[in-house]
């Protein structure tokens, strides 16, 4: 199993990663490829995408191409709870080299302001 958590903080403010479980054998570019999946899904209620909201909290894959995600939502009671984790899922089924995923609805942390990107908080005019 590869871990690529540890990376999401050190990604979010564009330094590089003292090891890249990314370039594991068997996984070339996985890392890459999944992180630009989680780009491509949207909050509902606010226009960033769940990666550079701070939404993701791990991510892991296995040799075989399974992946894991730990991901959370602005709040609890957000009204796409239900179907926040099903979108996740299927884009990062979409990537090449995944054979399964699995998205984990957790609420601990809880999600914060703090956990978004540089990028996120320029277009939302908190920089």
């Amino acid at each position: 199993m590869f871990r690529f958590s540890n990376l999401m903080k050190t990604l979010r403010s564009d330094q590089h990663p003292e090891q890249d479980p990314g370039t594991a054998p068997g996984l070339p570019g996985l890392e890459e490829r999944l992180i630009e999946a989680l780009r491509g899904v949207y909050d509902p209620e606010i226009p960033i995408n769940i990666f550079d909201l701070g939404l993701i909290y791990d991510i892991a894959a296995d040799a075989s191409g399974a992946v894991q995600v730990r991901m959370t939502l602005t709040a609890p009671a957000c009204p796409v709870a239900g179907s926040m984790p099903g979108q996740v899922e299927a884009a990062l089924r979409a990537v090449e080299g995944v054979t399964d995923a699995q998205v984990e609805l957790v609420w601990d942390p809880p999600w914060s302001a703090e956990r978004m990107s540089d990028e996120a908080r320029l277009q939302l005019g908190l920089l």
